[in-house]
């Protein structure tokens, strides 16, 4: 099984800090902290062997505790001054040896953890939770979750918990309630002591069973003090409850153990803090490399244009260049070169300065010098590392587009797309090799332009040097792994995409700015609104986005029926009330609520301020080409693939999206397209059938299912059906979606199966296949592959589930992508007077020419349904309109 460790990291450095000596340095400055946070990283890297390590830290500001009591933690006394010298340093160094930390605002560590091990726990990882805090002890779980302590290295459970507190695990929650934390400001019940509380809930097996039982308490000197005490403890009871919703989703993919010991990454510090003895132990001196493999080449500043040309002379015809920017920005629609890098052998590396600015800086070679000479080196076979970036920024200073080039970070996504392909991470993975970091290179507060010139050398010249290393490595490495093939498919789809998806960024869509601000009042004026209407119902005001004070609303002040319970309390979830909803009608105005202040806060609020931003009001998303392992493509920045459609407020938002005058929006939409690669791959005759004869899919499986005259009633059940499966879903996730019983759920897909049996028998080959290889395979045979020898349980159906879904969704990318890139090449080399804008998934949106819509939109709809032979007909739905919103 996999573990999980994740620190307490507060509570550990303060542990450590009064456990320890007060050790310092030669100059005086305080290490015992610092000393044993390193002993203990070198034991949990060489002993424990966890596979993810995670710092859990409290947020900067108040946590949501303190609106519950302003007197939590108000007493704490100030740390002391040594303490509070050592802890910044060591939190730096939790980053600078690989480590991650984890926070959010408004929450304390220990809700951090608690939502970790929910996640880990449903993942089937083990936790081992570095802590002696008293309130995570409520978390542990047999063989599931551990309290470790690193210096006596043990493991706490149950049993031992149980001796601890006198009480089962489950009951310390209010075991805590009632003799209260001192250290904390949590009150508790006066009078009430760890033997008596201990006592009272294994008598009456909970706080809520004492109060019911309250009459029965003996002797009357604790019934009283229980009495007085009773809001006391209930007030214990919420501060001390931990929240384990912290995160809406997680995964632990960036939470990896370093693979070489990380203290040797800070060895010079450790050095400057006379922190010796490990370094010793270790054989490390601030002298050895960051990494276990040395890569020696020479950077070489080229500050001059005769000696730039001079080295782009002596480039062999038909090499291949490696090629990287510096810049002052991410954004590149308004990001400065400040300078670029190239290498063409492994030996050595070139940094070109153009644009450093600081107080004595040398020479460096003019912009117009630096454009002649990125053209040069474009006339050779380019590779680089997201080169999306870069070349959308040389294309706005003018450079024309370039087709041949091959990119690294692709390279890499194709060869493992569940792993990170940042150039750091590839470099490493690939050649066991530790970068320059870019916040060693470049001071907080400024960027790449004040960077001394010998140090962004060095820098940038690693990058380039680098990427034409790992460009070879990927080569072999797709090789080795039988897949040769996608070479072939980043030539002819991938590298391509690169220059399509340039486009669609630099096209932007453009928002009705009148339209957004009146939507904008609208949700203001109906939030108000609703809150009163609550606050009314609720009879008093309380924050609405607080579930714990919604809980308290609903199931104590109201007296509704609680559904289900977390270990943070009653659950208030969108199920949970969408299951009230007949219960009272405060429900149907809190879900009213929660959904337009999502979309307020998500959607029209930050879309508005991105649009102002720009002087044409377009605003500009980034895409992600390697953001998931299925293919499918990312938006971010702001995400324009989310924006809801199932609510009448959220279909409002993309009414906000229009064309500029004289233009029109066009969609164009693949029809089923998930369905019709089911009936190509598994070749099942009715499926086939019915896709050629342009029949209702849906209805036609209704038929097989519950016969003609029941069919139109219950296509709806069809359809869910038929995408359902493609997506893995078992009969329990089918029977939440249709509100029907498991058992009628079941028979439903017996049902199916028995009247497409061929469909049965492919999805089962495509678990097997991903069973007895690791991976599966797309339309264009791209992989996914799956770690099945370390899966639990849990994971293994997991695992399968994704497989089938990166079949279909996988394929359905490739068809999308290769459209996209054969229309982009007509817009361009017949000048159409046309945008591609968006993809949303099965959906393209263009910016046309009012007067060409029409034709347009047949033209690009053939293409995509022409791009790729497959043994039933693809169909796409087209519609045109003014508005986003209008074009369905």
């Amino acid at each position: 099984m996999k573990t999980l460790t994740i620190i307490d990291t507060f509570g550990f450095f303060f542990r450590s800090f009064y456990a320890l000596p007060p050790l310092k340095s030669k100059q005086g400055f305080p290490t015992g902290l610092l000393t044993g946070f390193i002993n203990f990283i070198n034991n949990l890297v060489a002993e424990e062997k966890s596979d993810y390590i995670v710092f859990a830290l409290d947020s900067e500001g108040p946590s949501f505790r303190a609106a519950i009591d302003p007197n939590y933690k108000a007493q704490r006394p100030t740390p002391p001054e040594d303490l509070q010298k050592q802890l910044p340093i060591a939190i730096d160094w939790i980053e600078k040896m690989g480590f991650k930390t984890l926070q959010k605002e408004g929450f304390e560590a220990d809700d951090i953890i608690a939502s970790l091990v929910k996640c880990a726990k449903q993942m089937g990882i083990k936790v081992k939770i570095v802590s002696h805090d008293k309130d995570l002890y409520q978390l542990i779980d047999d063989e599931k979750v551990v309290l470790y302590d690193p210096i006596k290295k043990e493991e706490i459970d149950e049993k031992r918990a149980e001796q601890k507190f006198g009480v089962p695990v489950k009951l310390i929650g209010d075991y805590l309630a009632l003799v209260g934390d001192s250290a904390d400001n949590i009150p508790g019940v006066k009078g009430i002591g760890p033997k008596t509380a201990a006592k009272l809930l294994n008598t009456y097996g909970s706080l809520d069973a004492i109060y019911a039982h309250i009459d029965e308490v003996t002797p009357p000197r604790v019934r009283t003090l229980l009495e007085q005490g009773k809001e006391s403890a209930y007030l214990s009871r919420k501060l001390i409850t931990l929240r384990d919703d912290v995160f809406d989703s997680c995964s632990l993919e960036d939470y990896h153990l370093p693979q070489i010991n990380p203290i040797v990454k800070i060895a010079d510090e450790l050095m400057e803090y006379d922190i010796t003895a490990i370094l010793r132990k270790l054989k490390a001196t601030p002298l050895i490399k960051k990494s276990q493999t040395q890569i020696e080449f020479k950077a070489i500043c080229l500050d001059n244009e005769e000696e730039l040309f001079k080295v782009i002379d002596t480039i062999p015809q038909g090499a291949i260049v490696a090629f990287d920017t510096e810049t002052d920005s991410l954004d590149t629609k308004v990001a400065n070169l400040i300078g670029f890098s190239f290498s063409f052998n492994e030996e050595r590396a070139y940094y070109v300065p153009i644009g450093h600015n600081y107080l004595g800086v040398g020479q460096q070679v003019s912009l117009d010098s630096a454009l002649r000479a990125i053209k040069r080196l474009f006339t050779y076979n380019i590779v680089g590392h997201n080169l999306k970036f870069d070349l959308s920024l040389i294309y706005r200073y003018g450079i024309e587009e370039i087709t041949d080039f091959a990119d690294t970070m692709i390279l890499a996504w194709l060869s493992d797309p569940g792993s990170s392909v940042g150039l750091d991470s590839v470099a490493k993975r690939v050649l066991d090799y530790d970068m320059i970091a870019y916040k060693d290179t470049v001071k907080k507060g400024e960027d790449f332009s004040n960077v001394a010139i010998d140090t962004a050398c060095r820098y940038a010249s690693e990058d380039a040097v680098i990427t034409y290393k790992i460009y070879f490595k990927l080569l072999d490495t797709l090789r080795s792994q039988n897949a040769a093939h996608l070479i072939d498919e980043a030539k002819e789809v991938e590298f391509p995409f690169v220059n399509t998806l340039i486009a669609m960024e630099r096209a932007g869509i453009k928002l009705d700015i009148a339209f957004f601000e009146k939507l904008r009042k609208e949700s203001e004026e109906r939030l108000k609104e609703l809150t009163q209407k609550i606050y009314e119902l609720a009879g008093g005001e309380f924050n609405i986005n607080s579930t714990k004070q919604l809980a308290s609303v609903l199931f104590e002040k109201l007296g509704l029926p609680p559904l289900k319970k977390t270990k943070s309390g009653y659950s208030t979830d969108e199920t949970t009330l969408q299951a009230l909803k007949d219960k009272h009608p405060i429900i149907a105005y809190i879900l009213e609520y929660r959904e337009l202040f999502k979309l307020k806060s998500t959607y029209i609020d930050p879309l508005l301020k991105y649009a102002k931003k720009d002087t044409n009001h377009r605003i500009y998303t980034s895409f992600v080409q390697t953001g998931t392992a299925t293919g499918r493509l990312a938006s971010k920045n702001p995400n324009l693939q989310n924006i809801p459609v199932k609510t009448e407020v959220g279909r409002q938002i993309r009414y906000g999206f229009i064309a500029k005058e004289g233009y029109k929006l066009l969609g164009i939409d693949y029809s089923q397209i998930e369905l019709r690669l089911l009936a190509h791959f598994s070749q099942d005759p009715a499926l086939v059938q019915a896709f050629q004869e342009d029949r209702d899919i849906h209805l036609e499986t209704a038929i097989k299912l519950f016969g003609k005259d029941a069919a139109q009633a219950k296509r709806n059940i069809a359809k869910s059906i038929n995408f359902g499966l493609i997506y893995g879903m078992g009969s329990r996730k089918l029977a939440q979606t249709l509100g029907i019983s498991a058992k009628e759920a079941k028979e439903i897909i017996e049902s199916y199966f028995n009247a497409f049996p061929t469909v049965k028998n492919y999805l089962a080959s495509i678990e097997d296949f991903a069973k007895k290889y690791g991976y599966v395979e797309t339309l264009l045979r791209r992989r996914r592959y799956f770690d099945f020898a370390a899966a639990s349980g849990a994971q293994l159906a997991a695992y399968l589930r994704e497989a089938t879904n990166t079949v279909f969704q996988g394929s359905a990318a490739d068809l999308i992508k290769m459209s996209m890139n054969a229309i982009d090449k007509i817009i361009k080399n017949e000048a159409l007077p046309t945008k591609m804008l968006l993809q949303i998934h099965d959906e393209l949106i263009f910016e046309v020419k009012e007067d060409m819509a029409q034709d347009l939109a047949q033209r690009f709809a053939s293409i995509m349904e022409h791009i790729y032979p497959l043994r039933v007909p693809i169909k796409c739905s087209i519609g045109i309109a003014h508005r986003w919103g209008d074009l369905k």
